[in-house]
């Protein structure tokens, strides 16, 4: 009896913990650690930047930009050395290619981001913050993009096929736009949001919504300024 009680403890002691299961739970291939341990990361990261770095508003110059992207670069490479270590050099392969391109596109996107603050009159010590949110934006879109893109092929693998004649025209489509012509007053959103929203039209520092009086109902109301309105401009650009 008393040897069956020892073994059984023996037993329970080699079993995992229920908390170290479920964090060693693969979700789309990676352990669920991983993701909560990015995720941490890229939270820190951003609380680091518009925390720390900009808690003020100021103009960013060549040397300060050069040491922000030297850094952020760095890490991600840092992460790709972590991925070879952990996963195999397919995966870091894969991660440091994907890094590279969306480096590349993201180039593109530039003057476009221009012509929106140039248009919105968005000193240069406040672009920081429209593109910060921005960006933050952008991740949580396609984050969800992805999963509900992962789940569709999960249960529809004929619509992958969909998925390529789509990027394929869209890919034609942005071959043949001419950036030059890119017309502010055209996007949708900056359509929607005047017909929906009381505006603005000056800056109130690094605010995004302000309470301004009406100029027709002489009552005071909340006024989105011309800050909101570039970051939602840039979202959908």
């Amino acid at each position: 009896m008393r040897d069956s009680t020892v073994m059984n403890r023996r037993y329970q002691a080699r079993q995992p913990d229920g908390n170290m299961q479920m964090l060693a739970t693969e979700v789309m291939g990676t352990a669920i650690w991983l993701w909560v341990g990015f995720l941490a990361l890229v939270l820190g990261l951003m609380a680091f930047d518009l925390g720390i770095l900009h808690k003020k508003s100021h103009v960013i110059g060549a040397k300060e930009s050069l040491k922000l992207a030297s850094f952020y670069v760095s890490l991600a490479f840092l992460f790709g050395i972590f991925l070879y270590f952990y996963k195999g050099a397919d995966t870091a392969f894969l991660f440091l290619t994907g890094y590279v391109v969306e480096q590349s596109l993201s180039l593109d996107n530039i003057f476009v981001i221009a012509v929106i603050l140039s248009y919105f009159a968005i000193p240069r010590e406040l672009q920081h913050r429209v593109l910060f949110y921005g960006i933050l934006g952008v991740i949580l879109l396609r984050g969800v993009m992805i999963m509900a893109g992962a789940a569709v092929l999960s249960q529809f693998h004929w619509i992958l096929y969909f998925f390529a004649a789509f990027l394929i025209v869209t890919g034609i489509k942005m071959l043949m736009a001419d950036d030059d012509d890119y017309n502010v007053e055209k996007n949708w959103v900056l359509k929607f949001l005047r017909r929906h929203f009381r505006i603005t039209e000056k800056l109130h520092g690094d605010r995004f919504v302000v309470r301004d009086i009406d100029a027709r109902t002489g009552r005071s109301h909340w006024h989105v300024t011309p800050l909101l309105l570039a970051l939602c401009v840039i979202e959908v650009a």
